[in-house]
């Protein structure tokens, strides 16, 4: 087996890792029955006595997965998840062996590196008791996907093309990876925000509730999951800023200017200035606080179309980067 199947063997356990990892969460997310305090509360002011009528006075049946069986497969799932990262990280190793150069080379080693970047800051998330274990579900589907969809976009290993010989890729595009990585899960966060905030208010106002507004029944509190994201975001956008720097350094170096409004660097400056505007409006009045969820959503929005559709759709001075 040469380095670059290796490499593919490794990646293709990755994805099945997070996918089995995924399923035990959803496990324990599902079957586990400790909810939040508030999200108890409020459950139990919508059903009032309707939950007592609709079975007739008799205790709701036992569900087909009991709670403890629940949490350990959420603790198998975190397992899981710690044996998927380090297949992803053996698998991008064997790729710097082979090829004997820094592996972010192309669209599929980037996409990668994001993937295992934001699966990094789950765990230390998880492990620093930041977020609940069973939120994994969510975490692992959003890297899963990610994974999933490099794969559309694989290019076999090899070396580097000649304008991206330098050492300024270790500097620039790894911190471009590591804010895209922190960024990643800084969006599912937001989203679950949105998705509880609109929940409880559906609750409260004795609506009810459907798919997919009953995921949202065990989520933490919605204060907690909007000051999460808020924080993850602090931590991303200096890195953000710093990535966006260093490229335009070695711009000079490599062109003779800072700056050449490449189709890449303005939609890079584009994302920059939508999560400063999130940043903004967090520390806003409470109005702009409200929306300030939507702006980090389409944040990473601006990302994504940054990393997809200008890398395959438009021609520029990246464009030797390839897919």
């Amino acid at each position: 087996m040469t380095g670059a199947q290796a490499a593919n063997a490794l990646f293709v356990a990755t994805i099945l890792t997070y996918a089995a990892a995924m399923f035990a969460y959803a496990v324990e997310y599902a079957f586990d029955k400790r909810a939040p305090k508030r999200a108890k509360r409020l459950a139990a002011v919508a059903a009032g006595a309707d939950a007592a009528e609709s079975t007739g006075g008799q205790p709701p049946a036992e569900p087909p997965i009991s709670p403890a069986a629940a949490r350990g497969a959420g603790g198998l799932g975190l397992v899981l998840t710690y044996l998927g990262t380090v297949a992803l990280a053996a698998s991008i190793i064997t790729r710097v062996v082979y090829t004997g150069r820094w592996p972010w080379g192309n669209m599929f080693e980037y996409t990668v590196g994001v993937a295992l970047a934001g699966m990094v800051t789950w765990l230390v998330l998880v492990a620093n008791g930041n977020v609940p274990r069973r939120l994994g579900l969510f975490a692992t589907f959003a890297v899963t996907m990610v994974l999933g969809t490099s794969v559309r976009v694989y290019t076999e290993a090899g070396p580097l093309v000649p304008a991206l010989d330098s050492y300024w890729i270790i500097i620039h595009v790894t911190a471009a990876i590591a804010a895209s990585g922190v960024l990643l899960i800084g969006c599912v966060f937001a989203i679950l925000h949105l998705l509880k905030r609109r929940y409880d208010r559906q609750v409260s106002d004795g609506k009810a509730i459907r798919f997919p507004l009953n995921v949202a029944e065990r989520l933490p509190d919605a204060t907690v999951l909007e000051r999460l994201t808020f924080k993850i975001h602090v931590f991303a956008f200096p890195l953000l800023t710093f990535g966006i720097f260093a490229g335009s350094v070695w711009a000079h170096f490599a062109w003779g200017r800072y700056w050449a409004w490449d189709p890449k660097e303005v939609w890079a400056f584009i994302a920059w200035v939508v999560y400063a505007a999130y940043l903004h409006a967090r520390v806003s009045g409470k109005g702009a606080k409200a929306n300030a969820p939507w702006i980090a959503i389409a944040g990473y929005a601006v990302m994504v179309f940054n990393l997809t559709a200008v890398n395959l759709v438009f021609n520029g001075l990246h464009s030797y980067a390839g897919v």
